[in-house]
């Protein structure tokens, strides 16, 4: 779990849970975890990840000039 995520990172989890929903609905919802597959597992890794990696790179590049807690 993250300690103290920022609003950006708050909302890039949110955003990188569409992604994620989609991928549960081609596994089917009503599978356990534990069922999974190795490579349904790393499929929902890579999803949650990207999804996360994408909103926060929108994040940036819309708010380079003004959020000061962007430092890059």
């Amino acid at each position: 779990m993250m300690v103290d995520p920022t609003e950006a990172e708050q909302a890039a989890i949110r955003s990188a849970m569409k992604p994620v929903a989609e991928i549960m609905e081609e596994i089917g919802w009503q599978t356990r975890l534990a069922d999974l597959s190795e490579q349904q597992v790393l499929t929902l890794i890579e999803v949650a990840v990207t999804g996360y990696q994408d909103a926060l790179r929108e994040y940036v590049a819309a708010n380079r000039t003004t959020d000061p807690e962007v430092p890059f």
